[in-house]
């Protein structure tokens, strides 16, 4: 077991296969989160504090509409009226064409996989205090792009709707979050290990 240990430490001290190794961790950490999420979501109802999370949703929710609202507004000038929380639009087709903003629809389980990969992957605490915090707020302006994005796509490809959702916008904030995490990987956590190794 030990030259087990001993080969994988030398292995990632070879800067040839770090890359790999780190990448391979952050695919199990984000892996290993959905998979608790799904658990805790769908088997266990959020259990112990399902109506702090409830809350929370909420709370989520009505913040991205108001964000993505006011974008779609004051940015993209687009002719739309609300219902509830739903965004209510003329498409291409002279038809009304409509993006709701679930709970489900929140930044929450991405601020939560941004949360667990963060505290658990190797770091300097010193910048782990201020860059979890920015991250959390890129996701949120990350998800406010998603919403405005697929609300700007339903207009001439009204019929595209899980296209949007399911995969383009979807991949695109787990690209985000790759990318958020390589910078940390490259400026944060492997300058830590220079400066231990000199």
């Amino acid at each position: 077991m030990e030259i087990t240990r001993q080969k994988i430490k030398e292995l990632y001290a070879d800067k040839r296969y770090q890359s790999l190794f780190d990448v391979g961790l952050f695919f199990v950490l984000i892996f290993s989160f959905h998979i608790l999420y799904v658990i805790w979501n769908e088997h266990l109802d959020y259990w112990p504090i399902k109506g702090t999370v409830d809350r929370l949703f909420a709370w989520a929710s009505a913040l991205l509409f108001d964000q993505s609202t006011w974008v779609l507004d004051h940015v993209f000038r687009v002719d739309f009226f609300t219902t509830g929380h739903s965004i209510v639009f003329l498409n291409h087709e002279d038809a009304y064409s409509m993006v709701t903003v679930a709970p489900e629809c929140t930044s929450l389980k991405q601020w939560m996989h941004w949360l667990f990969l963060m505290l658990i992957f190797p770091g300097p605490w010193k910048h782990k205090a201020w860059y979890i915090p920015l991250g959390l707020v890129i996701v949120e302006l990350t998800n406010v792009v998603r919403i405005v994005g697929i609300t700007l796509f339903l207009r001439p490809f009204p019929n595209s709707f899980a296209l949007a959702h399911d995969v383009i916008f979807k991949i695109m904030f787990y690209v985000v979050i790759f990318l958020m995490w390589a910078i940390w990987n490259d400026y944060f956590h492997h300058k830590k290990i220079k400066r231990q190794t000199t």
